[in-house]
């Protein structure tokens, strides 16, 4: 499926789902549940040396703008 994964067990398509979550609340609306926890995801973030070296203005803006929603999403 593409899109709304969770509804694929409402119509029938699907027994269970395994979807990447952040909070699991769209899980909750659509009265799903976790049964397992496969692995733990996380992102980085790689910068070419030689980008960094020539972009490196362009390249921070990016990362603090990045920084400043992540800090959002904590609070």
């Amino acid at each position: 499926m593409n899109g709304s994964v969770e509804l694929g067990p409402i119509v029938g398509l699907a027994d269970v789902i395994v979807d990447i979550v952040e909070t699991g609340s769209t899980l909750k609306e659509n009265g799903l549940k976790v049964l397992e926890e496969i692995c733990p995801v996380s992102a980085r973030m790689v910068v070419n040396p030689v980008s960094m070296k020539l972009q490196s203005e362009k390249i921070i803006e990016i990362i603090k703008g990045l920084s400043l929603l992540i800090e959002k999403k904590k609070h």
